[in-house]
């Protein structure tokens, strides 16, 4: 079944090929196509268009489809194109005749727009939690170890004295930025393109205030063009938010690979967490974060190949937004899965508390003598002269202490004011009132 079928059939080459991997993603989206289905035929029975037995008898028989999808029964037959095919098939074959009317009013166009918006605002809820739930392990863990100390490297030489705590509450606040730009993007999906149809609107008196309501969207998307036009822009922002996760999660695992490496041995990964190699006994490598590395480096190139499919396309619908699902959909579930993982993992390493005593680190603390000499009264570049001239002449030699007390140093991490940062972003998803419209629509 073909919603826009007449007398004729297309050739069977020419429909796999422009069908293509549609069946298999868009179930991912099947239990959306029967929400944004459930507002649109009440606001189609508030302007007349369905009777009150109309809305009751579809109403429970897109219910009893939406929990065919929470129970994994839901199928797309082989000759449907597509998620919103099958629905309106099975509502045929239930109800007959009233169900030939709930496309009244409504494109594909529009209604894959909705189905999209409300899939990426759940998976984006999915995400934002499994954030939070990586920096709460990576704020405790910066307070486990906050006093152990931890060489600091620049061009990957050594520079300044640094600790576990500063380390681990860095990718805490990184995340913390992430999970920021997550929530623009949020609020930019989190709007309405019901109503919009083939992307220039429609003769019936369509109430698109009352969709919005009753799908917990934030706001319409207005101008009808613009809400088509959001195809293709809208995978463009999130794959943004998601390759900036994954900027930062690459980085960290970039660091553990290193950390663990027995020329820098500043942890140990146990061996539960590591493979072996089929030829050398003593291997215990760190797959793990080196696929953690792998596919946050693979999310990198999902905004350049969205760019590159939608880039140059006039306005209106264009088949070629199809294939987006094939990007922005594997993306999404890939990062989910490393969330997941570098939060079991990172909580599984081993700590090494007596790294900086190794001689090869004396150099760490320049700085501080020169610092030293400064707060004695010696202008900054003549202590910078006379420390550089000890490292060279060998008599360079530093007893004193690490002071470092200012906001976010190492004797003042601010995990508080990082954790208060996080919950300030989580405060403005405001996901109640989402869940609160789905489950009055779902009554």
């Amino acid at each position: 079944m073909k919603l826009w079928q007449k007398d004729f059939d297309i050739f069977e080459n020419i429909e796999r090929f422009t069908v293509g991997q549609d069946r298999e993603l868009d179930l991912q989206l099947a239990q959306y196509d029967v929400l944004g289905s459930l507002a649109h035929i009440e606001m189609l029975h508030a302007i007349g268009l369905l009777q009150d037995l109309e809305l009751e008898q579809l109403q429970k028989a897109l219910k009893e489809i939406y929990q065919q999808t929470q129970k994994g029964h839901f199928r797309i037959e082989e000759d449907m194109e597509d998620v919103h095919s099958q629905v309106e098939y099975l509502l045929i074959k239930k109800l007959g005749e009233i169900g030939k009317k709930i496309h009244s009013g409504r494109s594909r166009n529009d209604q894959v727009l909705v189905d999209l918006r409300l899939y990426f605002r759940a998976e984006i809820e999915a995400i934002a939690h499994l954030i939070k739930q990586l920096t709460t392990t990576l704020l405790y863990l910066s307070e486990t170890y906050k006093t152990i100390a931890l060489p600091g490297y620049t061009h990957l030489q050594i520079a300044m004295p640094s600790s576990f705590g500063l380390w681990f509450g860095a990718y805490a606040e990184s995340l913390a930025d992430d999970l920021r730009l997550l929530e623009s993007t949020y609020h930019i999906i989190n709007q309405n393109p019901l109503g919009s149809a083939a992307g220039y609107g429609s003769s019936f008196p369509l109430n698109r205030q009352m969709t919005t309501d009753l799908l917990g969207f934030e706001d319409l998307n207005y101008n009808v063009v613009h809400a088509q036009m959001g195809r293709g822009k809208t995978e463009l922002f999130l794959s943004y938010a998601l390759a900036a996760i994954g900027h930062t999660l690459s980085r960290l695992a970039m660091d553990v690979t290193l950390y663990c490496n027995q020329n820098f041995t500043f942890i140990r990964l146990p061996d539960e967490l590591t493979t072996g190699s089929s030829i050398m006994p003593h291997k215990k490598n760190p797959d793990v974060f080196e696929l953690i590395r792998a596919k946050c480096n693979q999310l990198q190139a999902v905004p350049q190949s969205i760019s590159l499919i939608t880039s140059g396309l006039p306005s209106g619908y264009h088949r070629d937004f199809q294939l987006l699902k094939e990007n922005i959909f594997p993306a999404i579930q890939s990062l989910k899965d490393i969330l997941t993982i570098t939060d079991f993992s990172i909580k599984q390493i081993e700590v090494h508390t007596d790294i900086v005593k190794d001689p090869k680190y004396r150099y760490l603390y320049t700085v501080e003598m020169v610092n030293e000499e400064v707060l004695k009264g010696t202008p900054f570049r003549e202590a910078y002269q006379k420390v550089g001239k000890a490292v060279a002449d060998g008599s360079y030699q530093f007893e004193g202490e690490v002071q470092h007390s200012h906001e976010g140093s190492i004797g003042n991490l601010c995990n508080e004011q990082i954790q208060a940062k996080i919950d300030a972003v989580w405060k403005n998803f405001n996901f109640e009132s989402v869940h609160t419209a789905i489950e009055n629509l779902l009554k």
